[in-house]
């Protein structure tokens, strides 16, 4: 029995469109074999009706879709080109490829479904996330790959010659394509990152406005009205940036505890420093990143409170931006503890004692680790301790106060799992946010192979790595700013300079 043709609208500015022929629909997973241009499809997918909008140019002669669709609606296709056996035998389906020689699709927004009555469960992790993590619920899924996402805008967004944010506020998710997930940046915010006296960030000589103490460290956000109807609450969202500057490496190996609070609460005592850091001599730190946050925080749970919604609170950060997450909610609980607060970090170190972890616990702050199984850094910084020395410390104070550990749940990736990733990998591409994100998006359970309906685009991973396979053909390190940050002064003139921030509520707001 032979299908309909699948309709298409075409524009003169495509060249040449795929041609679909009829065939006979097969239910069996695609096994790449060669490539050529025609797609067999199935009756629900042939009776589909598809508009131009719905897809893009590729090189002025091949059209890919971007809209996700639900999972199994188009059957297996081929091409005429040959495929590298790397990726031949995975078996996907047409919705996994890209239409065009050399190009591999996958689809790059997650279909939105309306979770309202079901976010205590996946969100809060109101039953510690059982039975949602190992196999992944595909809902969970999307909202850590959300989260993890304004995570990575932190580094997209930071300007390494001068420390501050390259965007304004109001612009900064239009500009890093994250309107998508319904968000509104409200505050930027800032951490003093001096060590001991000794400045490892200089002045910038591009603009006069910046500060060689301070950094940009991330920003608030709130859910508008449509995601908060989605998600059945308002969510307030803390993203922390991880290391970048120098003097922040410096802080992250301290490896000192310092207590804080009552009993025997103990952090570790660089990132404490970073979150609570002030002077009063700096422009940008007169307040710390700590109470910079917490004002925000407190105002917009007021605002929205008054208008009876309901209010969650989510921290997420990368690497250092993950144990500053924690010490955000641990601050958070204790002033706000009827806050609904939900950690969700990606790559972070340990942050404290045991006494730690149980007071986070007792406080009923949720939280949701993300590592890489081949990642070194969440082993920190008790890696630095050999058994002898925490041995001698036992026998010496008879407590294991002086222990790091990790708070919450955890779920783990494999470097080997992705069979678009190099076999040859160095321990900073284990802790490459972008390869989390991938590794994430691809993850369906501990014993199952990279699922076949990932959706995020796999050119991400090359953003600031070289750890594509070669035959994908994406360039390495592919991410840059525009004109890597310069602008034309005039045109008259043809001077370039740097682009200066005249938003002077995005760079400095006291509180």
């Amino acid at each position: 029995m032979s299908m309909p043709h699948l309709p298409l609208i075409r524009e003169s500015r495509f060249k040449q469109l795929p041609e679909v022929v009829d065939c006979h629909a097969s239910a069996q997973p695609f096994q790449c074999s060669g490539l050529r241009k025609y797609a067999s499809l199935d009756s629900k997918s042939a009776s589909l009706m598809y508009t131009v909008s719905e897809f893009v140019d590729r090189r002025d002669d091949y059209m890919t879709r971007t809209r996700s669709l639900k999972e199994n609606m188009w059957a297996p296709i081929t091409w005429k080109h040959e495929v590298p056996k790397s990726v031949a035998s995975l078996k996907y389906t047409a919705s996994d490829l890209v239409d065009g020689p050399g190009y591999y699709m996958t689809p790059t927004r997650y279909l939105e479904e309306n979770m309202s009555n079901k976010w205590h469960e996946l969100h809060a992790g109101s039953s510690k996330w059982e039975h949602l993590l190992d196999p992944l619920h595909p809902w969970l899924r999307r909202e850590i790959v959300k989260y993890g996402e304004f995570a990575q805008a932190t580094y997209d967004a930071f300007n390494n010659d001068s420390g501050n944010c390259q965007c304004e506020r109001h612009k900064l998710f239009d500009e890093l394509h994250l309107t998508k997930h319904g968000y509104k940046v409200t505050k930027y915010i800032y951490a003093m990152s001096h060590v001991g006296g000794l400045h490892y960030l200089e002045r910038s000589q591009f603009t006069q406005t910046w500060s060689k103490d301070s950094n940009w460290i991330g920003f608030v956000a709130v859910s508008t009205d449509d995601e908060s109807q989605r998600i059945g609450r308002r969510d307030i969202v803390m993203a922390w940036r991880g290391t970048v500057a120098v003097s922040e490496w410096v802080l992250d190996f301290e490896a000192k505890l310092l207590h804080i609070g009552e009993g025997d609460v103990m952090v570790e005592y660089g990132f404490h420093k970073i979150y609570s850091s002030k002077s009063e001599s700096t422009r940008y730190n007169k307040f710390s990143a700590s109470e910079q946050v917490m004002e925000e925080v407190k105002n917009l749970v007021k605002f929205y409170g008054e208008r009876g919604e309901e209010v969650s609170f989510t921290i997420t950060g990368h690497s250092l931006g993950g144990a500053l997450a924690l010490l955000n909610a641990y601050e958070a609980a204790a002033t706000l503890p009827d806050l609904p607060i939900t950690v969700i970090s990606f790559g972070a170190p340990q942050v404290g004692n045991i006494a730690f972890r149980d007071k986070i616990d007792e406080m009923k702050v949720r939280t949701l680790r993300i590592v890489v199984k081949q990642d070194k850094v969440p082993t920190l910084p008790e890696k630095f301790m050999s058994t002898k020395i925490l041995q001698r410390l036992l026998s010496l104070t008879g407590t294991r106060k002086w222990v790091y550990t990790h708070v919450g749940e955890e779920l783990a990736l494999d470097m080997t799992s992705s069979p678009y990733l190099k076999r040859k990998f160095s321990y900073k591409d284990c802790h490459n946010l972008e390869i989390y994100l991938h590794l994430l998006d691809g993850f369906h359970r501990e014993d199952s192979s990279f699922q076949k309906g990932a959706r995020r685009d796999i050119a991400l991973v090359n953003k600031n790595s070289g750890m594509l396979i070669e035959e994908l053909g994406i360039p390495e390190n592919w991410y840059q700013v525009p004109n890597k940050g310069l602008m034309i002064f005039n045109s008259t003139s043809g001077r370039w300079v740097k682009r200066s921030r005249v938003d002077q509520e995005d760079i400095f707001s006291s509180i």
